[in-house]
């Protein structure tokens, strides 16, 4: 299952998310990183890591708990012990 999740995530690497909308274009990777942040015009680093930052501490929220729960299910299924 680790394999698979690996693959996963590098597959997600791999594809690439455009949007433009009122000045303002993001590039992002399918894994929710952040390559391009363009407003009007300008390349912002600034907003750029601080975007990057919240997404990555929210995935590591998610992260949390999906393990939380897949542990809680583990024990339900007897995969505790």
């Amino acid at each position: 299952m680790r394999d698979q999740a690996v693959r996963m995530q590098q597959a997600l690497a791999g594809e690439e998310v455009v949007v433009e909308k009122n000045g303002v274009k993001v590039i992002m990777s399918g894994d929710q990183k952040i390559k391009e942040l363009i407003i009007d015009g300008e390349e912002n680093k600034r907003v750029m890591e601080a975007v990057a930052e919240a997404i990555k501490k929210s995935q590591e929220i998610a992260a949390r708990k999906l393990t939380e729960m897949s542990g809680g299910l583990q024990g339900l299924l007897g995969g505790g012990k």
